[in-house]
């Protein structure tokens, strides 16, 4: 095990404590929604994985691990959906375990981080094959517990916005919102108004991540694929894109919508993104913020962002497309601001088999009714990005930080958008 490896792994944990550093001790348990978890609950999963996943089963073959497990109820309170693990708290019910405090967990997480430091010279000690195969559980570990960072922040926004006094996680310099701000004020080589087309000549390509570097199950094998001439907006849809759709009836007009789309609109009573409070302003981790008609809007379902690329006369980019104009270099905005949904629904990829034991449950079993995005967001941490990523969510969810990037087929007229002629991918 390298020190690089060790040293990334206990960034990554001290990261998930500084990010509750802002917080009320009531705010630990907040569960604004059955889709969400607390961040109390977010702490606990990350650490409960290492210790199911990779420290029980090392006590087990008896290497000198000064490390004691856990009370075994936890392991109840604490898993996510792992059937072969055994049973588990059910997730809408999260945010009524105020047992275990916070003390406890966050001293149960010192435990866990001092028993990993305790790795590098034990692992030695294994056959190569099992030493392979815990380096390969705690890269996952490291990156299981990055992406529980974004969700405890995204969890936290929904949260947060059902509290009548609209409260702030965070307004200083470095917060979300702050970073979000520094994002679109950087310089670019977009230029504002129109959209610009970045055309594709498609053909047979290949996608999917093959061998290393690190990358979840799902993001291959790599395989070949056919694509037919495509182009894709060199930028997402803006604010005031969305606020064109909505003065135009956009949420009200049954024939732009999918049918289930059109259902959960008028159920859920859907008039514009999740976090618009009015005209002008947005729900956020810095509270009530003034929205930007040029920023790209946030907080979009894929019912709602197919809709807009139907009114545009456009569509939604396959994830083939968007990954192959990723990989090219050519597609702004493609990493750090929103995940970006595509219409390619998540399906496994030619030839994919998930691991062996119960963390093959981590993505396989969710490949039925979701939606692929790609890219990352504001919140995803640092270099847990990649272009092959494999982001997925239900239809109907829309408090993820999810934004549009518009498709169409290469040889289509221009439409609502009124685009300036394309650039090569």
């Amino acid at each position: 095990m390298s020190t690089h490896l060790l040293e990334r792994l206990l960034a990554v944990r001290r990261r998930s404590v500084e990010l509750i550093a802002p917080l009320e001790p009531e705010d630990l348990c907040l569960q604004g929604m059955a889709d969400a978890s607390p961040p109390k609950w977010h702490l606990g999963h990350t650490t409960w994985f290492f210790e199911q996943f990779l420290l029980g089963p090392l006590l087990q073959e008896g290497l000198a691990l000064d490390y004691a497990l856990a009370p075994e109820r936890w392991s109840f309170l604490f898993n996510s959906y792992y059937e072969a693990v055994g049973a588990r708290h059910p997730r809408p019910q999260r945010g009524l375990l105020s047992r275990p405090g916070i003390g406890e967990v966050l001293a149960w997480r010192q435990r866990v981080d001092r028993a990993l430091a305790q790795l590098p010279p034990l692992l030695e000690q294994q056959p190569a094959p099992h030493r392979q195969a815990s380096l390969a559980l705690l890269e996952l570990g490291l990156q299981h517990e990055q992406q529980h960072q974004e969700l405890l922040l995204m969890d936290l926004l929904d949260g947060f916005s059902r509290n009548p006094l609209l409260p702030a996680y965070s307004t200083a310099e470095g917060g979300p919102e702050a970073l979000w701000r520094e994002r679109l004020d950087a310089p670019t080589d977009l230029e504002p108004g129109d959209i610009r087309w970045l055309t594709c000549p498609g053909g047979l390509v290949e996608i999917g991540q093959a061998g290393e570097p690190f990358h979840f199950d799902n993001e291959g094998p790599r395989h070949r694929c056919w694509l037919e001439p495509f182009a894709l907006a060199d930028r997402l849809v803006s604010n005031g894109e969305l606020a064109a759709f909505i003065a135009d009836d956009g949420y009200r007009r049954p024939e732009l919508w999918m049918s289930e789309g059109w259902a959960v609109c008028q159920q859920r009573g859907w008039q514009a993104p999740r976090y618009w409070r009015d005209h002008v302003q947005e729900f956020t981790l810095a509270g009530l913020q003034p929205r930007r008609p040029e920023a790209p809007v946030r907080h979009l379902s894929w019912f709602e962002a197919d809709a807009y690329a139907r009114w545009a006369g456009a569509r939604l980019p396959s994830e083939a497309e968007w990954e192959l104009a990723a990989s090219q270099g050519g597609l702004p905005q493609a990493h750090g601001l929103l995940w970006q949904w595509t219409g390619s629904p998540y399906r496994p990829y030619p030839g994919f088999q998930p691991p062996e034991g119960a963390v093959g449950e981590y993505n396989g079993k969710f490949m039925t009714s979701q939606f692929v995005l790609r890219g990352s967001c504001l919140f995803t941490p640092s270099g847990h990005g990649r272009d092959t990523y494999r982001n997925f969510f239900p239809p109907a969810s829309r408090w993820m930080a999810a934004g549009v990037r518009l498709a169409r087929d290469s040889t289509a007229p221009a439409a609502a958008l009124a685009a300036t002629p394309g650039d090569n991918i």
